[in-house]
């Protein structure tokens, strides 16, 4: 972290925020991952179930930059520790996991023509994530900018990637909402599938100490 110019209170006001923004996100990937794949296993939606495995990895990720957070408090100059590097190691596996057993699912859905029951829970969960993911966005933005913590700012890119998530479960779901259209829960599935690709790279890449932005450097 590079040498702000913030007095120490202020500092610390930060560091207490995103510390507490960090648990907020914690609890609330438990919960959405939880209803998600609850209703995606009820309406055999292959998109709302693999968003909330995607979900329940965050947690993995999200234990690591809570640990990385307090370190950094404690010692900003301190390197990684163990944990980190292992946290970041097991989410990235986790997400390739995902998107080859949501590859292996999404074939045999169309192998076997079967359709979700319905999509209105995708409606539902992906218009509450995008909306908490845009405030928590913003939050660590304008945290890590002031705190000048590429960690922190790193961070919040991981999360745009999850709004790019929501999105893409919002409108396959909406699609064969309204209009039935067979193939919209698979595309769907396709979508979650690339994201989930990008963030275990993003992991790993960060466990080998390299600076990337989910594959959304600007």
């Amino acid at each position: 972290m590079q040498t702000t110019t913030l007095s120490h209170p202020e500092e610390q006001k930060h560091f207490t925020a995103i510390y507490w923004l960090s648990v907020f996100t914690i609890v609330y990937n438990f919960v959405e991952g939880l209803v998600a794949t609850i209703m995606g296993f009820e309406d055999e939606t292959l998109t709302l179930f693999g968003f909330g495995v995607d979900s329940f990895i965050e947690l993995i990720s999200g234990a690591g930059i809570l640990y990385m957070i307090s370190r950094i408090q404690r010692q900003p100059n301190s390197p990684r520790s163990t944990f980190e590097v292992q946290a970041l190691r097991i989410t990235g596996w986790a997400f390739y996991a995902l998107s080859a057993g949501l590859l292996v699912s999404v074939a045999l859905s169309l192998y076997t023509h079967q359709r979700p029951q319905t999509t209105f829970w995708g409606v539902v969960v992906s218009v509450v994530s995008i909306a908490v993911m845009w405030w928590l966005l913003q939050s660590k933005v304008r945290i890590g900018t002031a705190l000048q913590s590429k960690p922190i700012l790193a961070d919040a890119a991981c999360t745009r990637t999850c709004i790019y998530m929501s999105v893409v479960l919002l409108a396959s779901s909406a699609i064969y909402e309204l209009t039935g259209f067979a193939y919209a829960d698979a595309i769907g599935s396709l979508g979650i599938i690339y994201f989930s690709v990008i963030e275990g790279k993003e992991c790993f890449d960060k466990a080998k100490g390299i600076a990337t932005c989910c594959g959304h450097c600007h």
